[in-house]
């Protein structure tokens, strides 16, 4: 019995004691008020977590009236996302896609962009969309790789946000937006919530049609008959909807283009490709700029 209460002591007890003298000792846990060990107290913030995250830096024109396209790099971070062959990881394909079409949109002066992320770093769903909310944008695309099982699934895909469901999605914004000031640059405050709701299912909507008109564009730049030549290679059914969280916008229009597939090697060629990203990205581009040439999206003639 007592060699029993010692190996007790000494798996149990023992280690709880040491690492309660390293917390005294290193983090003056426990120590009385002003107590240190070497003259400094290490004391550690954490984050409540209601405290919103950094909004990225618009690059473009400094005019402020131009439109801004706010384009999310799908991943990152903790998040790798779809993964290839060896280290190959969805993240970073994205991020070096959204790079690419920074840079083309930039190089056409036309518009001001923003990217969620410039970095390998974890950002929330909700924050992704949350960032071009708060920065007013005009567009949102989010760009992605896919994956499948399949060996033969290959090609690039447009989804936008799906329709089914949509009275549960239409209550559930509602009582989102019911608490927000506005929507769409609508005020809800003082309005009943049946008229709130309206307003909100309207402007949904409203940015459903305008998000499709903007698959359609990127389909028809990237097709044979566009600008780009067919330089992209579409899914055999690419265009897509799905209720994807970053896509639940009411205030602008929103993409998320699976640019190709991880699991397809010819696809993979191509996305690790600096000259493939280019013509991808001089593609969506093209496509960006026509949407946002057309009535009432801002982008001015010339």
């Amino acid at each position: 019995m007592v060699k029993q209460r010692v190996v007790i002591i000494g798996l149990f007890v023992v280690p709880l004691l040491v690492a309660a003298l390293w917390a005294r000792l290193f983090l003056g846990v426990g120590a009385p008020e002003g107590w240190r060990s070497d003259g400094h107290v290490l004391r550690i913030v954490l984050p409540d977590g209601t405290r919103a995250i950094d909004l990225p830096r618009i690059e473009g024109p400094a005019d402020a009236s131009r439109p801004l396209v706010v384009i999310d790099a799908g991943h990152g971070g903790h998040d790798p996302g779809a993964s290839g062959a060896g280290t190959l990881r969805e993240k970073q394909l994205t991020l070096a896609l959204a790079l690419a079409l920074r840079d083309a949109l930039l190089a056409d002066g036309r518009v001001r962009v923003a990217l969620t992320r410039e970095r390998d770093r974890f950002l929330a769903l909700e924050e992704r969309s949350g960032i071009a909310r708060r920065l007013h944008a005009d567009l949102f695309i989010s760009i992605h790789a896919d994956s499948a099982s399949a060996a033969d699934a290959g090609g690039a895909t447009v989804y936008t946000l799906s329709d089914r469901g949509s009275d549960a999605l239409s209550d559930a914004l509602a009582r989102r937006e019911n608490r927000a000031d506005s929507v769409n640059g609508v005020a809800l405050a003082g309005r009943s919530d049946a008229v709130s709701s309206i307003l909100v299912d309207l402007s949904r909507r409203e940015m459903r049609s305008r998000s499709i008109r903007l698959a359609e564009l990127i389909l028809r730049e990237g097709g044979a008959g566009g600008e780009g030549g067919g330089a992209l290679h579409f899914h055999r059914d690419p265009r897509r909807e799905a209720a994807f969280v970053v896509l639940k916008s009411l205030d602008l229009p929103s993409v998320l283009v699976e640019a190709g597939y991880v699991s397809n090697a010819g696809d993979v060629r191509s996305m690790t490709d600096k000259a493939w990203r280019a013509r991808f990205a001089t593609t969506l581009a093209h496509a960006i700029e026509i949407f946002l040439a057309e009535p009432d999206t801002g982008l001015p003639a010339g």
